[in-house]
């Protein structure tokens, strides 16, 4: 998810709406172009020096048709979710059906897995989406066991482009202010700040910080060859540790000792209606009817759980 999109609002609670890329075709259009060849292999060397070296289940989220999933090789399973069933259709056609992927299709404010599932979230050009990032980092920590591992990228307002911008009055808004700003409909940029006292305020400890996306102009990228610049902002990412003026902040967090390990044989995912986790595979769908389920049917259809809606 991320960049230029066929972008509805679409509401599954009241007052969050969620970006919807339903019949994008986002991958093709922004990344298999070419036109940015830098900024995916910037963010894989984001991603390969802050991803644990193994694992055992790690959760995806925003993985669109799966661009960096490759990265998640060391993990036994991977869980890719994504709000666009199209998207996952293309993931699963890049990575195939096998019992080591899992599909699924979901709102990340009301995650359909058990408490304290995951080693290991990633969550990539995605939160710029959010219009309540804070609930999208409680429910994430929610879903995350202690001390597991986050990997969370952010569009950065205080970038040194913005902070150009506004001291030559060419806009308006203030990159220094704390406050998100919406630059486009569900579109946000963040503050660094900001966006670490919502991380520490969901229980996530952030271990370190990396500036992604250094060279991000189009002018510059027209005349210095890729290698050059993908080997620069390598050379620059470590930095983010302590100074955060690029436009992509990626940030390596542990969630605290709080919370529990899924332990329970059998439990994977929970009813998004109830919270229910004994659902009832049957054919075509999760049947939440336990004793205290809500009765809601949700739907399998060509390999990917859906829980945007039930069938019922």
């Amino acid at each position: 998810m991320g960049g230029t999109h066929q972008s509805e609002r679409k509401s599954v609670a009241a007052t969050r709406p969620v970006c919807d890329y339903e019949g994008s075709q986002y991958q093709a259009e922004f990344w298999d172009s070419g036109a940015r060849e830098y900024e995916d292999r910037v963010e894989r060397i984001a991603l390969q020096h802050l991803l644990p070296r193994s694992g055992s289940l790690a959760l995806e989220i925003g993985a669109g048709s799966g661009r960096l999933t490759s990265e998640l090789h060391n993990f036994e399973r991977v869980v890719l979710l994504d709000y666009s069933r199209t998207q996952l259709q293309q993931a699963q056609e890049r990575l195939g059906r096998s019992e080591r992927y899992t599909y699924v299709a979901a709102d990340v404010y009301q995650l359909p897995f058990v408490a304290g599932l995951f080693d290991t979230v990633t969550m990539v050009r995605v939160i710029h989406h959010m219009v309540d990032a804070r609930s999208a980092l409680s429910s994430i920590r929610t879903v995350l066991r202690p001390h597991g591992a986050f990997i969370l990228e952010f569009a950065n307002k205080r970038n040194l482009k913005s902070i150009a911008r506004y001291l030559l009055r060419r806009q308006k808004w203030s990159p220094f202010h704390p406050d998100p700003i919406e630059f486009v409909e569900l579109n946000f940029d963040f503050h660094p700040r900001t966006m670490g006292r919502w991380l520490k305020e969901s229980g996530f400890i952030i271990r370190t910080q990396r500036a992604v996306s250094n060279f991000r102009l189009q002018p510059l990228k027209h005349v210095v060859p890729t290698e050059v610049l993908v080997r620069a902002d390598a050379l620059l990412q470590p930095a983010g540790a302590w100074l955060q003026y690029s436009p992509s902040i990626f940030v390596g967090a542990a969630a605290d000792g709080n919370g529990s390990v899924a332990a329970a044989e059998g439990e994977f995912f929970r009813c998004p209606a109830c919270g229910s986790s004994a659902l009832e595979t049957r054919e075509g769908h999760l049947y939440c009817g336990a004793a205290q389920g809500c009765g809601k049917r949700w739907p399998i259809r060509n390999g990917i759980y859906d829980f945007k809606e039930p069938l019922n």
